[in-house]
């Protein structure tokens, strides 16, 4: 069956969207059977290099791609182009779900599912976007929660509604790396996140305004923020206006690699976030046997347990700042941890998303 991709991205940024999506185009290039079997477009990437889509492609399968370079005309022209032959369209977001709808009804054979990730459909739809989720074989939802949240902003058949869980990417394997070797004994609370204006529901201010009382229980700690955007420089004053200078790190942007080690190093990761549809940097934080502190929220509680981390009220500083202190001291059984990331591998992911589009 000849399969087509759309995805807002796969390589320009390193969120969880274009990660989750990296891993749809390698399951259906792993599930085709024929070659030119899987085909995508991508709206925001000036280019795909070979490095890149290599890991998550098979030469037998993967037949043409366009990068359109946010060109929304030529993101709606190589989708009718590239539809043709193909029997299904999994999109991978909502807003790009009416060109999906266009091209199904301009090919009476070609049905479409969309991926719904988080915030984007936890909200009342335009008239394309309901149109287009009407008229949709199936909606794959990363949880429960973002299954809940489309469902009370749309009328669908809940048959048609599944969850289908974000998975660990095996590029980001940890188990080359020795965390015993690279961890530090002084303790280090590690977030990542996009620091963006638009984005201030992800808490990296309430881990800055907990560090004071988490001094006070564990003296030496430090706060690592990895990320990048346009609230940093509120976030920078925020640490000034605390006078934490010596204890808040901004590591900025860095790449899978350095990722991996910062994992690594880490004694707890911690993004007590609002909205996470899923919460992916969770599962590669305990992929790496560490424990996490995250809001009870969204689909973080559909993630952690009380072997691998803590829930806290979202906006409670200092109920934040007593879980990560005690996080901190808690003898956690790294394997144990590790054991709740499985729950969630590449492999189960792609035998799962088989039996759905193979039904």
């Amino acid at each position: 069956m000849k399969t087509l991709l759309l995805a807002p991205e796969l390589f320009t940024t390193d969120s969880g969207i274009p990660r989750i999506l990296r891993l749809y185009l390698k399951a259906l290039c792993e599930l085709a059977d024929g070659s030119d079997s899987v085909r995508f477009v991508a709206l925001n990437d000036v280019s795909v290099d070979s490095p890149d889509l290599r890991p998550y492609s098979s030469p037998e399968t993967l037949g043409r791609w366009e990068s359109c370079g946010r060109d929304k005309s030529r993101f709606v022209g190589a989708t009718l182009s590239l539809s043709a032959g193909a029997r299904l369209i999994v999109c991978g977001h909502v807003a790009q779900l009416p060109v999906a709808w266009l091209a199904s009804c301009l090919r009476s054979r070609l049905r479409y599912v969309l991926v719904a990730h988080g915030i984007e459909v936890w909200r009342p739809f335009s008239f394309w976007e309901r149109r287009a989720l009407k008229g949709a074989w199936r909606v794959l939802c990363v949880s429960e929660f973002t299954r809940g949240e489309l469902l009370k902003n749309i009328k669908l058949d809940p048959a048609r509604v599944l969850v289908v869980p974000n998975a660990l990417d095996p590029e980001l394997d940890a188990d080359g790396l020795d965390s015993a070797a690279i961890s530090t004994t002084q303790p280090v609370i590690l977030t990542v996140s996009r620091l963006s204006s638009s984005d201030r529901y992800k808490g990296i201010d309430h881990l800055i305004e907990a560090m004071p009382a988490i001094l006070a229980a564990a003296p030496g700690t430090k706060l690592r923020i990895v990320g990048r955007g346009d609230d940093r420089p509120r976030l920078q004053q925020l640490v000034r206006d605390y006078r934490l200078e010596a204890s808040v790190e901004f590591a900025g942007y860095i790449d899978d690699r350095q990722l991996r080690h910062e994992f690594a190093r880490c004694t707890l990761f911690a993004l007590p976030s609002q909205k996470e549809g899923f919460g992916l940097v969770f599962l590669e934080a305990m992929a790496h046997g560490k424990p996490c502190v995250a809001a009870a929220a969204g689909g973080s509680p559909e993630v952690i347990t009380s072997e691998s981390g803590v829930l806290v009220p979202y906006g409670d500083v200092p109920a934040l700042a007593e879980a990560c202190a005690k996080a901190l001291v808690t003898n956690w059984d790294p394997a144990a941890i590790r054991a709740c990331a499985r729950r969630f591998s590449y492999s189960e992911f792609r035998d799962h998303l088989a039996r759905l589009i193979h039904a």
